[in-house]
C-alpha cells in the first residue's frame, strides 16, 4: 500500500485501573498512546523497509470521562505529507460520545539510525553514572 492524504486508522483500549488517574478516569496520558497508536495503524505497511515514524508533536483537548471497564476507540485520519512530516487529526470515542480530539504529528526516520541514537544515549547515560533499566 502506498502512503498517501486519506488513510484511516483505528485502534481500542479497554479501560484498565492501570489507565486511570486517581480519581478513576481514563488518563490523558494513556489516551495520548491510543491515538498515536491509531495513527501508526493509519499507516501500516505504507513506509518504505527500514522506517518506522516517531511522534513529535500532539495537540488534544481530552472532555469525556471514561470509567474502568469502558472501552475507548481512537480514529486517526492523515490529514497532510509534508516531505517525511505526517499530520492526521485524531479523535476518541467512549461508545458513540466523542471524548476528545485534536492533531498529532509524525515524522518519518530511518528504524537503523533512530534505534542506534537510543543506543548511544543509553551508553552516554552509563557512563555518566546511570543504571540501564532492566533485571539486575
Amino acid at each position: 500500500m502506498m502512503l498517501r492524504v486519506g488513510l484511516k486508522g483505528e485502534k481500542e483500549m479497554l479501560v484498565e485501573p492501570r489507565h486511570v488517574t486517581d480519581m478513576d478516569a481514563f488518563s490523558t496520558h494513556s489516551l495520548v498512546l491510543l491515538m498515536e497508536l491509531a495513527s501508526r495503524a493509519a499507516i501500516e505497511n505504507c513506509l518504505p523497509e527500514g522506517k518506522m515514524t516517531v511522534g513529535t508533536m500532539i495537540r488534544i483537548r481530552h472532555f469525556g470521562i471514561s470509567p474502568p471497564g469502558s472501552t475507548v476507540r481512537a480514529v486517526s485520519f492523515l490529514r497532510n505529507i509534508e516531505g517525511r512530516r505526517l499530520v492526521f487529526d485524531v479523535a476518541a470515542f467512549d461508545g458513540s460520545a466523542l471524548i476528545a480530539e485534536g492533531r498529532n504529528e509524525q515524522l518519518i526516520v530511518s528504524t537503523d539510525k533512530f534505534l542506534g541514537r537510543i543506543e548511544k544515549k543509553a551508553d552516554q547515560m552509563i557512563s555518566a553514572g546511570a543504571k540501564r533499566p532492566g533485571p539486575p
